[in-house]
């Protein structure tokens, strides 16, 4: 036998070194495959994963312009400055819980019961939810944008649209999509990132160039703007503080999620220096795309020009900036930006079922990995969940319901950060990266904020704009859960019997 072997805990921990030999016949009796995720990545390859967040604004543009009109600018700035604020709480958590897999790791981490295992642990069900909800606030990004795909290809191919229709081609585009994603993630995250670079300059430096032309041709009136803050029967009611806290709530879902750069800490090679700063470069180039590309469309379209195309505003804009071959480069940004988010939603919420099976959250199936340290199982299981939510064929719903589990997951988030600098048990904890002093004081606020506020907010404008089926679905999928939950306690449970020895030895990698 040789070469080093790791083993891994109940808690997905490896260690490097010698083993207990006598382990290793039980070994041979098991499916021998990798828990602990391989560390082969840099800040820069995790910035160039998440930099595809910046594209999340593609398909609220016109959508935010209905409600509120040009103080959509507002909207997103001060969303990205909440990003700022909530990040500063996840950076100091992913370098105390630096083999957490972001979001999903860190309530997790947090809420568990640290004594004597009890079968139903609340604690282990609220981290395990928070963790749930995360997954479902990023999964829907690949079918929302295999479906933007699918409508910008029927528009932009007249053979295409007279073969298919655009519902046909989203469920085209989501299957070729998901699967070439699947195949290059394959041997490893090292491989996703490579096609980051690759995405981010083909899609991010083409969004620039649009976004900043009208400064500079001539198109951009910044009458468009200051002479339509707000709808003219705008009031500062309850009702419309009641659709602005749902539109913030829809804002953060885009602008606050390049927390997903943290999501990578036990790939990180120095996760301690690694996630601050993957994270803080992405929320500065966040800050300025979601303004300006909002202030761009906006100055150039005015809000009826921006009404008149809801969906892909960008390309008016393209070719009043450009003619008919900005448009044509506009269509190819779009189509490869919304790849480069796909892939980022797939690799995220992949990692974070691996999160909660190796927490004992979700069956123990969706923990395992293949032999190149990629969860392809979780993968295949997320890709066949959204080309069930095609189906619904309408983005705007997918994203409602997404962006309830996105505030149940960063209200939680926040609240396990202020557990864990005032728990006794973890207020000990390194923290190489520290947020500024009192910063539980602003993480508290802004968890409430998330909930309850934000996501009364977001029910509410779900029922004006779309009825209760987004809703219903927000719902629905969360509530899942909870049966996945109890099913992973019992396997525990059954795991811990006598007769089950094998299901608890520690899992081997290595040659035998």
């Amino acid at each position: 036998m040789k070469g080093e072997l790791t083993t891994s805990d109940e808690k997905g921990e490896g260690t490097e070194g010698a083993v207990d030999w006598s382990h290793a016949e039980q070994c041979v009796k098991v499916v021998c495959e990798p828990s602990t995720l391989e560390r082969t990545i840099d800040w820069k390859q995790g910035l160039a994963i998440a930099i595809g967040v910046p594209l999340l604004i593609l398909p609220s543009i016109g959508y935010f312009a209905s409600w509120v009109w040009s103080f959509a600018i507002i909207v997103w700035g001060l969303s990205v400055f909440q990003g700022f604020m909530q990040n500063l709480a996840y950076g100091e958590l992913a370098t105390a819980f630096p083999e957490a897999s972001g979001l999903p790791g860190f309530a997790q981490n947090v809420f568990k019961n640290r004594g004597k295992r009890v079968k139903y642990d609340k604690g282990k069900l609220i981290g395990g939810f928070s963790a749930w909800s995360y997954w479902f606030a990023w999964n829907p990004v690949l079918a929302i944008f295999a479906i933007l795909v699918g409508s910008y290809l029927h528009g932009l191919i007249p053979a295409l649209a007279a073969t298919f229709t655009e519902f046909q081609l989203s469920l085209i585009s989501g299957a070729l999509i998901f699967s070439a994603l699947i195949l290059v993630s394959y041997r490893g995250l090292s491989s996703g990132a490579f096609i980051g670079y690759l995405l981010a300059a083909i899609s991010l430096i083409p969004l620039t160039i649009i976004t900043l032309a009208p400064f500079f041709t001539g198109n951009f009136v910044l009458n468009n703007i200051t002479g339509t803050w707000f709808p003219e029967d705008w009031a500062w009611d309850m009702e419309h503080i009641l659709i602005l806290l749902g539109l913030f709530a829809m804002a953060q879902w885009s602008a606050c999620a390049w927390e997903t750069a943290a999501i990578y800490g036990p790939e990180y090679k120095k996760p301690n220096s690694d996630v601050p700063k993957a994270l803080f470069s992405c929320g500065v180039i966040c800050f300025f795309s979601y303004v300006l590309v909002q202030a761009s469309v906006t100055g150039t379209l005015g809000i009826e020009g921006i009404l008149a195309e809801p969906i892909s505003p960008m390309l008016p804009v393209a070719r009043a900036a450009f003619g008919p071959i900005g448009t044509l480069a506009a269509i190819i940004m779009l189509v490869a930006a919304m790849i480069l988010i796909i892939q980022t939603a797939f690799l995220g919420s992949a990692r974070a079922m691996h999160s909660m099976a190796v927490e004992g959250n979700l069956p123990r199936v969706f923990g395992k990995l293949n032999a190149y340290g990629t969860p392809v199982l979780s993968m295949i299981v997320i890709g066949v969940f959204n080309m069930a939510l095609i189906f619904f064929r309408t983005p705007t719903a997918i994203l409602a319901a997404s962006a309830i589990g996105y505030v149940c997951a960063n209200g939680i988030s926040l609240f396990a950060y202020v557990k864990a600098k005032l728990d006794p048990n973890l207020v000990g904890l390194e923290r190489p990266f520290k947020a500024p002093g009192g910063w539980k004081f602003v993480a508290l606020a802004f968890g409430l904020f998330n909930l309850p506020l934000c996501f009364i907010g977001i029910v509410f404008l779900n029922s004006l704009e779309i009825g209760w089926t987004s809703t219903l679905v927000g719902f629905i999928v969360l509530a899942l859960y909870i049966p996945l939950w109890f099913y992973s306690q019992q396997e525990i449970d059954k795991a811990e019997k006598p007769g089950q020895k094998e299901l608890n030895e520690p899992e081997v990698r290595g040659a035998i």
